[in-house]
Parts: C-alpha cells; sequence; structure tokens
C-alpha cells in the first residue's frame, strides 16, 4: 500500500455521469473533511479546514435574503454551498490521490481503492469491485476520523448494553473513557451477528461489507498507528447502536414521568394531579402540528393514567439509579439532540414544475465531526453524501444519480420500563410468570470520569438491563427495567442504508418506504427524485397490551408484555402529499400520532411553523426560497413569533406598572414585527435588536408566574424535570413553557382553544391577575436591565450567543439553529 499525492493509480475508469444543467445537487458540511493532523491537508490547493464552518456561517447573516445568486456552487471556499456532483476519476477538480490494498481475513485476493480529493479534502473513493469501494470507505473512515474512532469506539459499547445512567455522546464529548469487558464484547459481536444472518441475503451482505470496511481501516492503522488495536466487527455494531442511542430512540422515561405525576398529585391531590400531568405531558394535542396533514396514522394514540392497566406508581423521592454515579457535565449536550429539519416541496409548490428538498440532520457542532463526507464509486454504487463509522461503505445522507435522501429523529416511543415484583426481601429474584427468576448478571467493564474510576456489574431481567430501584404507591420495593425495541439489533439500522447505497439506490417512492421498513431504530425519512417527494417514519415500534399507559412503569410479572411491532403499511408515510410539501421539524409526523414519553412539548406552538411560515411568503418556489426559509427560521426567536401576540392581548387587559415595562412592551412589538430574529449582522458581539434582551430577562419570570402559582414550587420543579422552561439558544428551542401559555392564555381572552388544558394557571383563571402578574415579571426584569444598561429599553442588548466546536476548537461561528450533519439542496430534472 502507498500514498501517491501526484499522479493517478491504475484502476479501471468509470464512466462520467450524465447530470442535467438544470440539476440543483448542493450541500455543506461545517466541520469540513478533516481533523487535526490529517496528511492530506497540507498537500497543494487543499483549503484550510475550517472553510465550510466559514461558508455555514457566512449564510446566517442573510436571514430570509438568500436569492439564485448565493447558491452557486463555490469551489474556493468563497461562497456559501459547494458542489455534491457525482464525480469522474478524472475530473479537474479532483487534486490528490492515494491508493489503498489490503486483504480481508478469510477471503482470497487484494483489494484495491484509488481515493481522490477535491479543494475542500472530500474524499472520492474508487475501485473496479463494489468490495473494493467498502475497503476504500473504511480506509478513509481511518485515516479522517481516527480521533473520533479512538475517543468513540469503547465508549459505544455503553449504548449496545444500555448501561444504564450513561449517555455515550456525553461520554465523548467530555471525553470520558469506558473500557468494555471481554464478556461485553462477545455478547454484542454474538447479538447483532445472530440479527445480521437472520435478516437473510441483505444481513449477509451487510456482514461482508463490515468485513471489508474493517479491513480497509485497518490497512490504514497498520501503517500510520501500528500499536492502535485493530477495529473490529463488534466495535462497528457498537457504533451503530451508540447513533441509535443518540438520534435514533425514543421513550425511556417512565420512571420520570411517574416521579412528576406523583409530585403533582401531592401538591394538588389525587383528581387535579392527573389533570396537571394530562395538561403538560401533551401526549395527543389536537392543535399541535404535523408533517403529513392529508391523512391520519394512529399508534396507542389515546392512553389514560387513572385506570391504566399495568400502571405502577412510584413513590416520590424512592427512586435509586443503578450503574456508575452522574457527574456534572462541562457541557449540557443532551443524549438526544432535536433539531434537524426537511423542506421538502412537489412540482405543484415550484416555480419549474420539479420536485426539490433542503434538508439535513442537526448534530452538535463537533469537531471532529459524527459525519463526514465521500463520494463512493464503483460497479454497483454511485453515490455521495456523508457517512460515518457506523456505516460500512453506505451513505448516512445522501445522494445517488437520480435520488436523494435525509433523515431526522422522530424520537417515536420504542423503550418501556418495567416495574419487576421483587422475591421476599432479595434485590436480584424477581417475578415473572408465576415463579421467580434470578436476575443475570454481566460484567461490563470500567468506567472513568476524571480521576475516578468504578468497575461496573450490570443486571439484566426477561425485560433488559435493571436502571435502578424504587417503592411502589404501597412501599414495596422493585426493580426497574429498560426494554429497547431495537436492542440487540442496532447494526440491521444499516439495511435500510444499503438498500440506499447500493445497486443505484432505490428507484421510487414506495421502494424507498419499503427500505426504511427495515430499521429497527426510528427516524422521520425524507426522499426527492425529479417526480416524487416522500417521507415515512422508522422504527421497529411495540404493540403494547390493550389499556397500557406506555408513559409509566408497567408491571413486569407477564401479563402486559408487547404483542409484535406496528406493521409497516400503518407506520405514518406519504407520497407527493396533496398539499404538494412536507416540513419536519421534528414535529409529529402525523395526526393521530402520539408523543414519545420524553417529548413533553408537542402542544400547540411548534418550531416547524416557523419553517412553514416563511415558507408561505412564496407563492411558488426555487432552491433560493426554500434555503431562504430554512435558513431565516433558523435564527429566528420561536417565543416572539408565535407566542408574543397572545402575550400582547392579555397585557392589554391589565395595566402597565411604570413608562418603563411599557417601553419594553413596545421594543417586544418592534422585535416581532421585524421577524423575531437574534441575529448579530455587524458582529459586534451584540443580538441587534433590543427585545432579545428583554424577553431573556423576563421570560424566566413570566413563565414562572403563569405555571407556578397553580402548581406549587414543588410541582413546577417537578415539571422542570421534564421540560426546561426554555430551551434557551443556543440551544434548539425544541422545548419550553411557551406551549403551556399559549394553551392558557388563549383561553383566558375567550379564544376557541382544541384540546383545552382541563385546568386554568395563569391568575388562577383570571385575565386581570394574569396580565397584572405578567407585567410586573416584565417590570421586574426592567429593573434589572435598567441597573445593568440604563434608562433606555431601546438601548439594552443581549451578548449574541456563538457555537464553538467541541471537544477540540475548529472556529467560532454566529448561532444558527439549522442542520450541521450536512445541509442538501437538491432538485433533480429528469
Amino acid at each position: 500500500m502507498k500514498r501517491v499525492i501526484a499522479g493517478l493509480a491504475a484502476t479501471a475508469a468509470l464512466a462520467a455521469p450524465s447530470v442535467s444543467a438544470a440539476d440543483t445537487t448542493l450541500n455543506i458540511v461545517p466541520w469540513g473533511a478533516g481533523e487535526p493532523g490529517v496528511p492530506w491537508a497540507t498537500s497543494p490547493g487543499v483549503l484550510p479546514l475550517e472553510t465550510q464552518a466559514r461558508m455555514y456561517d457566512r449564510l446566517t447573516p442573510l436571514f430570509r435574503n438568500v436569492t439564485d445568486a448565493e447558491l452557486a456552487p463555490s469551489a474556493d471556499g468563497a461562497g456559501y454551498f459547494k458542489s455534491e456532483a457525482l464525480l469522474d476519476q478524472n475530473d479537474p477538480s479532483l487534486i490528490s490521490t492515494e491508493t489503498a490494498s489490503g486483504t480481508v481475513p478469510g477471503r482470497s485476493g487484494t483489494l484495491t481503492a484509488t481515493i481522490r480529493r477535491d479543494a475542500y479534502g472530500v474524499p472520492h473513493v474508487y475501485s473496479d469491485s463494489d468490495d473494493g469501494v467498502v475497503f476504500g470507505a473504511g480506509y478513509v473512515t481511518a485515516e479522517d476520523r481516527n480521533l473520533l474512532l479512538t475517543v468513540a469506539r469503547d465508549n459505544s459499547y455503553a449504548a449496545a448494553i444500555d448501561l444504564p445512567n450513561v449517555s455515550t455522546v456525553d461520554l465523548i464529548l467530555n471525553l470520558g473513557q469506558y473500557r468494555p469487558s471481554a464478556a461485553v464484547k462477545r455478547f454484542v459481536d454474538r447479538t447483532q451477528t445472530r440479527a445480521l444472518r437472520r435478516a437473510g441475503a441483505g444481513g449477509r451482505r451487510v456482514l461482508r461489507d463490515i468485513a471489508s470496511f474493517v479491513a480497509g481501516a485497518n490497512a490504514w492503522l497498520a501503517v500510520n498507528q501500528p500499536a492502535t488495536r485493530p477495529l473490529t466487527r463488534a466495535d462497528i455494531y457498537a457504533l451503530n447502536a451508540f447513533k441509535g442511542q443518540f438520534l435514533g430512540e425514543g421513550g425511556g422515561q417512565e420512571v420520570e414521568n411517574a416521579l412528576a405525576l406523583a409530585q403533582f398529585q401531592r401538591s394538588l391531590g389525587a383528581r387535579r394531579g392527573v389533570q396537571a400531568y394530562e395538561d403538560l405531558r401533551q401526549r395527543n394535542d389536537p392543535e399541535t402540528s404535523h408533517t403529513i396533514n392529508t391523512r391520519s396514522f394512529r399508534y396507542q394514540t389515546s392512553v389514560k393514567v387513572t385506570g391504566a392497566r399495568g400502571r405502577v406508581a412510584l413513590r416520590r423521592g424512592s427512586f435509586r439509579p443503578t450503574g456508575p454515579p452522574a457527574t456534572t457535565r462541562a457541557r449540557q449536550i443532551p443524549a438526544r439532540r432535536e433539531a434537524s429539519n426537511a423542506l421538502l416541496l412537489t412540482g405543484d409548490r415550484t416555480v419549474d414544475g420539479r420536485p426539490l428538498m433542503v434538508a439535513g440532520p442537526q448534530l452538535p457542532y463537533t469537531y471532529p465531526g459524527f459525519t463526514l463526507e465521500m463520494g463512493l464509486y464503483g460497479p454497483g454504487i454511485r453515490a455521495r453524501g456523508v457517512t460515518s463509522a457506523p456505516f460500512p461503505g453506505y451513505m448516512l445522507i445522501g445522494r445517488t444519480q437520480d435520488t436523494a435522501w435525509s433523515l431526522t429523529s422522530a424520537g417515536v416511543d420504542i423503550v418501556d420500563t418495567y416495574a419487576e415484583r421483587l422475591c421476599g426481601g432479595s434485590r436480584t429474584r424477581y417475578q415473572y410468570r408465576g415463579r421467580c427468576r434470578r436476575m443475570t448478571t454481566l460484567q461490563a467493564g470500567s468506567l472513568t470520569r476524571g480521576e475516578s474510576t468504578v468497575d461496573l456489574t450490570e443486571r439484566f431481567t426477561v425485560h433488559g438491563p435493571v436502571i435502578g430501584y424504587a417503592r411502589d404507591g404501597r412501599g414495596r420495593r422493585i426493580a426497574l427495567s429498560r426494554k429497547r425495541a431495537s436492542f440487540g439489533r442496532d447494526a440491521t439500522d444499516q439495511l435500510f442504508f444499503q438498500k440506499l447505497t447500493l445497486g443505484g439506490g432505490v428507484k421510487s417512492a414506495r421502494e424507498f418506504i419499503r427500505a426504511a421498513g427495515l430499521s429497527p431504530q426510528t427516524f422521520n425519512a425524507f426522499y426527492v427524485s425529479s417526480s416524487e417527494i416522500a417521507m415515512v417514519t422508522t422504527g421497529r415500534l411495540p404493540l403494547r397490551a390493550k389499556g397500557v399507559n406506555p408513559d409509566l412503569p408497567v408491571d413486569g410479572r407477564g401479563r402486559f408484555e408487547w404483542r409484535g411491532t406496528l406493521p409497516l403499511a400503518r407506520h405514518p408515510q406519504a407520497i407527493n402529499p396533496s398539499d404538494g410539501m412536507l416540513v419536519n421539524w421534528n414535529n409529529k409526523p402525523a395526526r393521530g400520532w402520539p408523543a414519545g414519553d420524553e417529548r413533553w412539548s408537542e402542544g400547540s406552538i411548534q418550531r416547524n411553523e416557523l419553517l412553514t411560515g416563511e415558507l408561505a411568503r412564496t407563492a411558488k418556489h426555487t432552491p433560493a426560497t426554500v434555503t431562504a426559509a430554512m435558513n431565516a427560521a433558523a435564527t429566528e426567536d420561536v417565543r416572539i413569533v408565535q407566542l408574543w401576540p397572545v402575550v400582547a392581548r392579555v397585557l392589554d387587559r391589565g395595566t402597565s406598572p411604570s413608562a418603563r415595562a411599557t417601553a419594553m412592551r413596545d421594543r417586544l412589538q418592534a422585535w416581532h414585527d421585524a421577524g423575531g430574529s437574534r441575529l448579530d449582522v455587524d458582529l459586534d458581539g451584540r443580538i441587534d435588536s433590543a427585545g432579545a434582551a428583554i424577553l431573556d430577562e423576563a421570560w424566566d419570570g413570566m413563565a414562572r408566574f403563569a405555571m407556578c402559582g397553580r402548581l406549587g414550587q414543588a410541582g413546577c420543579d417537578a415539571l422542570q424535570t421534564r421540560i426546561n422552561v426554555f430551551d434557551q439558544p443556543p440551544g434548539g428551542q425544541y422545548g419550553g413553557w411557551h406551549q403551556y401559555l399559549d394553551k392558557d392564555l388563549r383561553r383566558l381572552l375567550g379564544q376557541r382553544v382544541r384540546g383545552a388544558l382541563h385546568l386554568r394557571y395563569c391568575g388562577h383563571g383570571s385575565v386581570t391577575a394574569c396580565a397584572n402578574g405578567l407585567w410586573a415579571a416584565l417590570d421586574a426584569a426592567g429593573a434589572r436591565l435598567e441597573a445593568a444598561q440604563g434608562a433606555d429599553p431601546a438601548l439594552w442588548r443581549k451578548t449574541a450567543e456563538r457555537t464553538s466546536f467541541v471537544p477540540l476548537p475548529l472556529t467560532e461561528i454566529r448561532y444558527t439553529n439549522r442542520p450541521s450533519g450536512i445541509q442538501q439542496i437538491i432538485k433533480y430534472d429528469p
């Protein structure tokens, strides 16, 4: 094997693709292709590693003023997007060359791939065999994401075994270290291999491709880092579990929900406590927005709290988690980040009559990035997009000659918590189907955080790992175990991406939906071609026993087990919907579809309405106008754009306590009228609008006044364990109490409210009391701002949010809430 900077290694030449000049295929991947120390970064003509981050940042201040000029693909890093073209091996934009070769253990023959890079460092992998392409993809992954692999490969086993009280993404970003035992690695290899073999020919192909991919990665390591432990098949399985834990699962918050319910009942009484829980949970709010508006899909839509079959109440304060002790996180990165979005339009809504898509997954701004871009070219592979270490030569998000696809996290509930009745005084024996069973034990290895290292033992029941112990409503000690529908099947997710990548990809929206049905993980998957747009919600979705409330712990003695999985035909799905659009920002996919039990924010205000509101400004769209809608919504504050008009009407029913408070109200109105953006266009370090300073300072007091008078302080504290007062920028604005204020305040004003809250919260139902309390909270914020910044509210400013890449520095960019894993802009002509 050798590395060549100039010249072209001899491999089979591939024909140039036939692409219409009218096609639009653009992308941006802000963390770029490399990481510190990649050898190709110093090759002549290669742009600096932070180039794409600067391009990504350059678009932000344009707000909704994006034109065709900004979508001209940039070859030199001076623009906003780069081309996502499929490139012939001799394309003049490819400026360096490497040759990778090696063998796969147990397989005869040598695999060879040629890797050519463009000015952005994007590798394009060519081979005369598909096995060779996959081998080359492994080689490139080891080269371009070596640091990420070093940190992630062992930590990912924590996700594969659902190690209690551990988030793999937190370990990676905070540089913790899980060291799995040999028993853990054997368990992961055995269970995942069995699942793939049971998947038939597709599963056997995944196993073959994993072997080729791992061989390619180890070929790079053998030359460049010979002391590094070779990558294994089980490592790839574990990395797939990490992806699933981070982005592809929902549910699992039954304990937290039960404890919140117990507190509401203590604060308000049994009946009103249940009413408050149902108000705030918003499992199936009729006013929430949906991606598919032309059809309903029902999946355990209506469930009871009172009278739910098998429900096990938990005593307040009794839960004690198992696993390693929690630690204060240096960076508050949630286990699942809900910020991906997708905007797809049929030809009926576009200027030229062709469908288009602007879409991408939102990931933390990491450096090295969790995704890496590649082009892959072989006899049965022609694809480009982003992949990642779990993908054995397949595209996570990308395109083929005629189709493209993207994903957002769906958060469908595929995780339940079972309450195990313990036998006598035992902590390790539990009742199941009429007899006592002993929990199984797995010596799980060790976990290091900072200076502390702990040895780990994981216990399992028939349902899954034991996550803790608690007292039930009668005071009896119980164990709580976690059952995940994708457990032991994480790698079968690759069956979907195999279909998308190999053999020229799927050929129609219907094929795309069938392929998506192979994934056990839960995503909203999107598709575009020259004639179709489509969406489907994926996942191995459990069918629960009748009458069970899956939001709360359920009796684990055997009467309330899952009854199979939901057939694909009943998953939310649409092809060329009659309203001509599919818009998603992690909101519900369709009417009748419940929010996963951790998603206490599926009410009458949703971020995706920022996107649809921007799209509504234009009758017929182009790629530029859809990109503008995405870009404008990315800096809009959802509270001022969507909630403020209601708050303003309530304030008008009270009396302002001061001229200062009145002036603050006027500044908030002006901010709303100007679009509600949190932009710092002039880069003076401050958000341009005074309204941002006012709302951020006042919000906590206003929201707490509105809710806590009814709930009490302990009830409000319990609510905050389920949903923050606001997911403050630079967070994603996904959740917040603005959901509750909108419904409660509109009812106070006498407006029609579908799915009205059972209880009245702000001012205990008095609009005057509510208005005056909100005025007081606003004025109190004004007093603090005046003391810090002077008397004139028009001059008050909030320090602008900036985003830094972690765990290693790359560059600093403006706050924006838009896809980072890759942002694609795609429109095909026939």
